[in-house]
């Protein structure tokens, strides 16, 4: 039986998280993925199955993003009615019109309230999955301390403390959490069922900006639940004097959650980039990435963890 062929679209996007309850689909609760797939499904009515969307990272409910990506499969008559609305010709399957078609109308039906905007829109290389495809995520967690201007302008996407923090000694425990390889983060990550807490911490530092904010940059090839709040709390914990600087890694290398530190609120936390391989990889990672491995497994290939739950 031969299939028609699809179109998959890369979708680049931003969302204000504030008043989302996360990415995913809820039955009840807003969601970026319901408003942007309620607008699929009104864009092609009558046009086949509304379309479902796949996203490189899973947000949970107030977390922010500048840089995610997420991809849509559109069939042959999907697309043409894109080319339709772009006033493209029939034959021109291959050109961007449609995409940017595709960007400008869910801007126009989601995008109403200014809290979710779709970026950019192309026809994606063959292999690519928004999702499995992925090398690395980044994050920004943003702090405005006693030290710091606490702005509020900015309090939506910043989290104030009381109390000044140790900068220098957040920076030097977070750089002894990241790398080199995978480890065994369950000791920072809420437990899912069929999800591996192993991950490969890339990097991690912090630094207080012009303006005295302290600013964590965070990037893995893929986080679990709760990780980078769970992280950044770790590292307050620090900058208070409530931890050692050894104690994160002592934490981490015990393997079990813990209540040493509190989880930090999502308003802070910002999805700021996705990294993909060169587009001749692609297939082969989104294969590799979706094999599930024990850490032993994974020891002996350091690229293969899987992303199972975002932050």
């Amino acid at each position: 039986m031969t299939h028609a062929p699809s179109y998959r679209v890369r979708l680049d996007l931003g969302y204000d998280g504030s008043s989302f309850s996360g990415w995913a689909r809820q039955a009840e609760g807003r969601t970026v993925q319901g408003e942007l797939e309620a607008a699929l499904a009104t864009l092609f009515r009558g046009r086949g199955e509304a379309p479902r969307l796949v996203v490189a990272g899973r947000t949970d409910a107030g977390v922010h993003a500048r840089g995610q990506v997420a991809h849509v499969d559109l069939d042959p008559a999907q697309w043409q009615h894109l080319h339709r609305i772009a006033r493209l010709p029939e034959r021109a399957e291959r050109v961007e019109g449609g995409s940017e078609a595709l960007a400008r109308k869910l801007n126009g039906l989601a995008g109403r309230a200014g809290d979710v905007r779709i970026h950019r829109a192309s026809l994606a290389p063959s292999g690519f999955d928004a999702r499995f495809s992925a090398v690395w995520r980044r994050y920004e967690y943003r702090i405005a301390d006693a030290a710091a201007l606490q702005d509020p302008l900015a309090r939506d996407f910043t989290v104030w403390h009381a109390r000044v923090l140790d900068a220098a000694a957040m920076d030097a425990a977070a750089r002894s959490l990241a790398g080199p390889g995978l480890a065994d983060w369950a000791a920072f990550c809420r437990p899912r069922p069929n999800s591996t807490t192993i991950r490969d911490l890339q990097s991690f530092s912090w630094a207080r900006e012009a303006d005295g904010v302290l600013v964590a940059r965070v990037q893995a090839d893929a986080f679990c639940h709760s990780m980078v709040r769970a992280l950044v709390g770790a590292c307050v914990a620090v900058g208070e004097g409530a931890l050692g600087l050894e104690d994160p890694v002592a934490l981490r290398e015990a393997g079990e959650r813990t209540s040493a530190f509190k989880v930090m609120p999502a308003k802070g936390l910002v999805l700021t980039e996705v990294g993909y391989p060169p587009d001749d990889q692609l297939a082969a990672r989104s294969a590799q990435t979706r094999g599930l491995r024990s850490l032993a497994v994974s020891v002996r290939v350091p690229d293969g963890a899987v992303s199972i739950d975002e932050e």
